[in-house]
């Protein structure tokens, strides 16, 4: 669905969604109009967006995604914030609901998405060990894959790369939280986001 859809379904202006959002009358009218594509917004601007609307991220840029998917694919560093932001803003228990009832996790596996396929079922796995919640039997047969590559946070690359020693690799994996490193994936911290 498409902005200008979203914002007739909601009954609300551009200019109402830009004063709640804060972001600006001139950029929205540049995204309705077709000027500015919203997948080559800063994630801030999406955010702020899909708070005010109350849709997720992904909501917003699904049309665009659908008309070329590699050449539009979020960084997975941006996706693994909207994971993060989504489960701040709606909680643990809602967000595992919303996504075991979109089924997203299967419909990024389809797509040949794995990263953020198991990232997104390691955070349900997590979030439901934190919660007491037994594990959703529906995606057994992904949890015993895992990516052939750890996939490590950015930050740690850099850090990595100045050094000059793979150790702080190493010790990022070895530190993650179990259900992310069970897919080899470094994640330590999807509590503390900004």
């Amino acid at each position: 669905m498409n902005l200008n859809e979203l914002l007739k379904e909601k009954g609300m202006t551009k200019y109402r969604l830009a004063r709640l959002s804060g972001v600006p009358h001139s950029t929205l009218n540049n995204i309705c109009s077709g000027q500015a594509h919203i997948e080559k917004c800063s994630a801030e601007t999406l955010y702020k967006l899909a708070r005010v609307l109350h849709v997720t991220i992904e909501d917003l840029i699904a049309d665009a995604m659908k008309e070329a998917p590699a050449q539009n694919m979020i960084p997975f560093e941006l996706f693994k914030s909207n994971v993060c932001h989504r489960v701040k803003d709606i909680g643990d228990i809602p967000f595992i609901i919303e996504t075991l009832e979109s089924d997203e996790i299967r419909n990024y596996y389809q797509q040949k998405q794995y990263p953020q396929a198991f990232y997104l079922l390691a955070m349900v796995d997590y979030l439901s060990r934190e919660n007491d919640l037994p594990l959703c039997s529906a995606y057994n047969d992904m949890r015993k894959q895992k990516l052939a590559v750890p996939v490590y946070p950015d930050s740690v690359l850099v850090v990595a790369k100045v050094m000059g020693n793979d150790s702080v690799k190493e010790d990022s994996l070895k530190h993650s939280i179990p259900e992310f490193r069970n897919f080899n994936i470094a994640e330590s911290e999807v509590r503390r986001v900004i």
